[in-house]
């Protein structure tokens, strides 16, 4: 399961790229979507990688996600009361688990927003313009997108 956290606004942005981000829901900046790992949504990643961090999401990252950022619709926060009286899940941890093993999806749990808003980076981001491998935030960061996610947690 992939994670892609939207770090760059959209002005003088393609209609296109603009189409895409919208496609995955990458509105507005620092928001961050679950992706599944399929060849269409990797072509989207592809066409949106100068706008987006992604990389495969850790189990754990995941349930601090949902605990702390998970929202129903109005506004509410996702507990784990609301979990276990709704769907199978009796915590934040066996939800997350199932998410990253691909035996569940978000979908799953009734009223959860698929988007999680997220704070601007503890410290800030290394830089908006560059590559993950240059140095900067932007692209692929495999494993390492954890460590960016407890930044803006």
């Amino acid at each position: 399961m992939y994670v892609a956290v939207r770090l760059r606004g959209g002005v003088k942005t393609r209609q296109d790229i603009k189409d895409t981000l919208s496609m995955m829901q990458l509105d507005r900046i620092n928001h961050c979507v679950l992706i599944p790992e399929t060849p269409n949504y990797k072509g989207m990643i592809q066409k949106a990688k100068d706008y987006i961090a992604w990389g495969t999401i850790s189990h754990e990252t995941l349930a601090e996600m949902l605990e702390n950022r998970g929202k129903l619709e109005g506004q509410k926060s996702l507990t784990e009361e609301y979990l276990s009286k709704n769907t199978k899940f009796k915590s934040f941890d066996e939800l997350a688990k199932a998410i990253c093993e691909g035996n569940a999806s978000i979908d799953d749990v009734p009223k959860l927003k698929p988007v999680f808003r997220l704070h601007p980076a503890r410290k800030g981001l290394r830089s908006t313009k560059r590559t993950f491998l240059e140095g900067g935030d932007l692209g692929f960061h495999g494993k390492e997108i954890n460590a960016l996610l407890k930044k803006m947690r």
